[in-house]
């Protein structure tokens, strides 16, 4: 069995290894608008509004139709600009945002680490 102290070592390296990844993928949340731009394909892959999908095969499916007006994103489009169409800005965008998401993960994930880590005492 693990003593307190070991369990709290274990969860400082896993939390540093998952603060890792996070950030690499804040870096890389740019590739979301540089592939579709770079391959002309319109929206990032799965991206796509209930119109857009509609556009595309010509129909909504019923579960998108239902579900599509439950969530609304807090940063549409990963913007707090839309009129603006720099390719520049939008990535700066893009990494704001997924460092707000990634702190928000982070800050989930910690508090719920140290929730196993008291309850395991």
């Amino acid at each position: 069995m693990l003593s307190g102290k070991e369990v709290k070592m274990k969860m400082n390296k896993l939390q540093k290894r998952i603060l890792i990844i996070l950030l690499l993928l804040c870096i890389i949340t740019p590739l979301g608008i540089l592939l579709p731009v770079f391959f002309n394909a319109g929206d990032a892959w799965g991206e796509w509004s209930a119109q857009t999908v509609k556009d595309m095969i010509g129909y909504v499916p019923k579960g998108l139709a239902k579900y599509s007006d439950v969530w609304k994103a807090p940063l549409p489009d990963y913007t707090i600009n839309s009129e603006d169409t720099s390719i520049v800005h939008q990535s700066g965008y893009y990494i704001v945002s997924g460092i707000i998401g990634a702190t928000v993960t982070y800050v989930v994930m910690l508090l719920i680490s140290k929730l196993i880590v008291r309850n395991g005492k």
